[in-house]
């Protein structure tokens, strides 16, 4: 059974940082790819940034430049550092690990709320 916990979420002002961490057990890590998503309220869930177990990596254009994807393979943990956040970041964020066949699996969202 894989299990995806992230944290790292909170309220924080416009213009400041945050960064997320999401843990992951039962599977071998390295082996897939890993995502970060965000649903804001009435919105569609979207993806925010992903990185394959090679190593690539892509981002939503509203957040180029803005959040870095990363993973550390031996910790079985993928981050997202979030800077200059504005009121429009604003969603639940949730970790994603994915790969072939149907190896799909979600975390349960963190919160980030980006206000003043």
């Amino acid at each position: 059974q894989v299990q995806l916990v992230e944290s790292g979420g909170g309220l924080v002002q416009p213009g400041r940082s945050l960064r997320l961490s999401c843990a992951a057990s039962g599977s071998i890590f390295s082996s897939y790819n890993l995502g970060w998503y965000r649903q804001a309220p009435g919105k569609e869930r979207e993806l925010v940034a992903a990185v394959t177990s090679g190593g690539s990596k892509i981002y939503a254009d509203s957040v180029k430049g803005r959040f870095t994807i990363s993973r550390d393979n031996a910790k079985n943990t993928v981050y997202l550092q979030m800077n200059s956040l504005k009121p429009d970041d604003t969603a639940v964020y949730y970790c994603r690990t994915y790969g072939p066949g149907f190896y799909d699996y979600w975390g349960q969202g963190t919160q980030v709320t980006v206000s003043s």
